[in-house]
């Protein structure tokens, strides 16, 4: 987070509410379930991410004399508040799920207990953090889900809405699987390949593009790749690749890694013809690099035309996940605790899907012999299971909807964080994050992966939430027992 204070990256009414519980319960505990409602694009899943600046943030949590100053100067709050604030630091507890899991909707992907004032004023950030860039790690899995073991490069700073959607997209698209990035500020803060080739302007600026590509070569002898597509890709840049490669050839300067890219024009059609030439041309290891305007879409369409492509440049698209801006993730109250008892609390709405899970609950994973994912189960915290026993899980609404798992096993999802304000998570790097994203994403079946009409993963209910879920409506509905 580059030591910034993000204290006030807030919406003001949260500070408005702190003041409000500061002068009327301000030592009650509660908990806040983040969650999200639907999945990205119409898929079946989500890739979790941005816990690291979450910790970052929560760490850095305080109000500066200058902050204070600002409050006070908008008449708004009393000095025994902004007294309150000016030693204000997080003490609460916070359990996430760690980034690069594989995450379903309804499921608390964070979960905050602490008193009421610290609970409310993190809201915000909290959901900016991991809004942002689970959307983006999720763009960026189904981009590489794709490309089908193609190298993806994540080429999208310059779209990006500002410099910190850049950077923190940019290390979110790597933990969804991108080799690298052309970020430099993301690739030296989170130590991921710096990726990139040449502009046009490097051909445009000399008399002629063969020229343009033999000083390239001499620049970088150990990654040569070239930028056909600047006049004629197939009458000129192709032919000058091709030229560059027998000289270097010849004088014994052959490139570790060489190869062209295409940036405009039919990719499919210009790969295949490109790759005819080179491999006529005794140039069977040159790579062919594609970037212009790509997503998984069009990449799925490449591919089923036979496109020869090796790696994937994926740029405005990805940053800023075009088909889907915004991943809607919410922060709920669920419980409230008082004097050591927990008052569960529920939200109700018109909209079904809109109603919020009551009580303090977490998450397991459930898996088949194979370690195949099975479904996911949202539990009260204090619920056991036994799985030598079978065990029988139903749909949340439909409840016909059932089956009986025997020979499962299971895994809890939700960690500690911070206990009493002190992490007690040791952040793994981001290489690590990347390949346990990919572990997470081998046990879905391939049905719940694919990018069109993908079978629905099941997230279903404990027999305790449920219970207490309907008990709940009931009340508030002023409904009767049965109903």
């Amino acid at each position: 987070m580059d030591n910034r204070n993000f204290t006030l990256l807030t919406d003001f009414y949260e500070i408005t509410m702190m003041q409000g519980y500061f002068k009327n319960h301000a030592s009650n505990c509660v908990v806040f379930d983040l969650f999200y409602r639907q999945n990205p694009d119409d898929g079946a899943y989500a890739v979790c991410a941005g816990l690291a600046q979450v910790i970052d943030y929560v760490k850095s949590l305080h109000f500066d004399y200058e902050d204070i100053d600002y409050l006070r100067g908008l008449g708004v709050f009393d000095e025994d508040f902004l007294d309150y604030l000016a030693s204000f630091h997080f003490t609460g507890d916070i359990y996430a799920i760690p980034e690069g899991t594989v995450v379903f909707p309804r499921e608390p992907l964070l979960k905050v207990v602490a008193p009421i004032l610290e609970a409310q004023l993190v809201e915000t950030a909290l959901l900016n953090l991991i809004n942002h860039q689970s959307l983006i790690a999720t763009k960026a899995s189904r981009v590489c889900y794709a490309a089908k073991g193609g190298g993806v490069m994540e080429f999208g700073l310059r779209r990006a809405q500002g410099p910190d959607a850049g950077t923190f997209g940019a290390r979110a698209a790597v933990i969804g699987g991108c080799i690298g990035t052309s970020n430099v500020i993301c690739a030296k803060e989170y130590d991921v390949p710096a990726l990139g080739t040449h502009a046009h302007s490097w051909i445009m600026s000399y008399g002629d593009e063969l020229t343009a590509f033999r000083k390239y070569a001499e620049l970088y002898p150990n990654n040569t790749t070239l930028l056909v597509d600047t006049y004629d890709t197939l009458r000129s840049g192709v032919p000058n690749a091709i030229r560059v490669f027998e000289e270097l050839s010849e004088q014994n300067r052959m490139p570790k890694k060489y190869g062209i890219r295409l940036d405009s024009g039919d990719l499919a059609y210009l790969s295949k013809k490109a790759r005819k030439m080179l491999d006529e041309a005794g140039f069977e290891n040159a790579k062919i690099c594609v970037s212009g305007d790509l997503d998984e879409t069009l990449i799925n369409s490449l591919k089923m035309q036979g496109a020869c492509i090796n790696t994937w440049g994926v740029g405005t698209k990805l940053i800023t996940s075009n088909d889907k801006p915004a991943l809607g993730g919410v922060y709920k109250m669920s419980a409230e605790i008082i004097d050591g008892v927990v008052y569960p609390k529920i939200k109700l709405s018109e909209n079904a899907v809109k109603i919020t899970n009551p009580g303090i609950k977490t998450v397991y994973r459930l898996y088949d012999k194979d370690h195949m994912a099975i479904a996911d189960l949202i539990a009260l915290r204090d619920e056991k299971f036994d799985t030598t026993k079978p065990l029988t899980i139903y749909h949340p609404e439909q409840t016909y909807k059932r089956m009986t798992l025997t020979n499962y096993t299971m895994r809890e999802l939700l960690v500690p964080i911070f206990i009493d304000g002190k992490q007690v998570y040791n952040c793994p790097t981001i290489q690590q994050i990347q390949a346990y994203a990919k572990q997470e994403l081998d046990t879905l079946w391939e049905e719940s992966k694919r990018l069109m009409n993908p079978q629905v993963y099941k997230v279903d209910y404990s027999d305790g939430l449920y219970d207490l879920r309907q008990k709940l409506i009931r009340e508030h509905r002023k409904l009767p027992a049965n109903a």
